[in-house]
């Protein structure tokens, strides 16, 4: 059965993450491992046997404050808990923690929200981007004010490259959930172009896999990411998968480039990221 860590700072913001993850797992047999990454730190000058013990009473207040967190957004959503586990982990660096945690327990998914509140708002979503950059294990960021709703259509952004790879990665993500998948491709000026009978062979293997090709001319007025966002709009997906490191151009055009925010920040719609590593 594949795996989905969801992380949480038990924020309400963070509810977002847990409500996708629970959505996901409606639609296809899913375990789900809530996950909180917490530190407590001997700033005072108690022994190490007295730290201890205070440090395994603020865990356990912790462990409980995660069950009564999840079960509420179960709660709220209608939904009976199954194939779910709560889980501490402590650690000083948050993103590592979940990171390490994630790989060492063979994880499927991170599903993570893309926005904290109050003092965690500002590590929260360096947590996310941070994970997007270097996690092996691949990252859904999902946007704080998501609600739930039914997964039916899927956007893949690609520019083409290693396409038939990346393909099979997104279909054995989307064919359980039933899903729609639009290839979305922007064409640059100047731009080798995919050689289209290659592409079209590869579309006609999978033609059972309710999948089509959407190519338009990049309007360079805009940024990438406002391109993307004008397509969003437009089609209404439910939400969106990319790959990293595609030979570091097309994924750094939408996450690090000058003229643009972190997608993370800014996605419309939860987001899978595969990383190619």
């Amino acid at each position: 059965m594949d795996k989905i860590l969801v992380t949480t700072d038990f924020s309400s913001n963070s509810k977002a993450g847990l409500r996708f993850a629970i959505q996901l797992a409606s639609q296809h047999e899913y375990e789900l491992t809530f996950f909180h990454s917490y530190y407590i730190a001997n700033l005072t000058s108690m022994s190490d046997a007295v730290f201890a013990d205070y440090e395994r009473k603020e865990a356990d207040k912790i462990q409980k404050k995660l069950n009564q967190f999840v079960a509420s957004v179960y709660s709220d959503m209608e939904v009976v808990s199954k194939n779910k586990k709560c889980v501490i982990n402590s650690a000083v660096f948050a993103e590592s923690n979940i990171r390490e945690y994630a790989q060492e327990n063979k994880f499927s998914f991170i599903c993570i929200s893309t926005r904290g509140s109050g003092k965690f708002k500002k590590i929260f979503g360096t947590n996310t981007s941070s994970l997007i950059s270097h996690s092996i294990v691949p990252v859904i960021a999902v946007p704080h004010n998501y609600r739930k709703s039914e997964i039916k259509s899927i956007i893949y952004a690609s520019d083409l490259v290693n396409l038939e790879n990346e393909l099979k990665k997104v279909i054995e993500f989307t064919k359980p959930l039933k899903a729609k998948v639009e290839i979305l491709h922007f064409n640059y000026p100047a731009e080798i172009t995919t050689n289209k009978k290659t592409i079209d062979e590869l579309m006609k293997r999978n033609s059972n896999h309710n999948i089509k090709l959407h190519v338009e001319n990049i309007n360079l007025a805009e940024s990438l990411i406002s391109n993307i966002e004008a397509v969003i709009k437009q089609s209404k997906p439910s939400m969106m998968i990319m790959f990293t490191q595609q030979n570091r151009s097309f994924f750094n055009k939408v996450f690090f480039s000058s003229n643009s925010a972190n997608y993370s920040f800014n996605a419309k719609v939860p987001m899978l990221v595969f990383n190619k590593i």
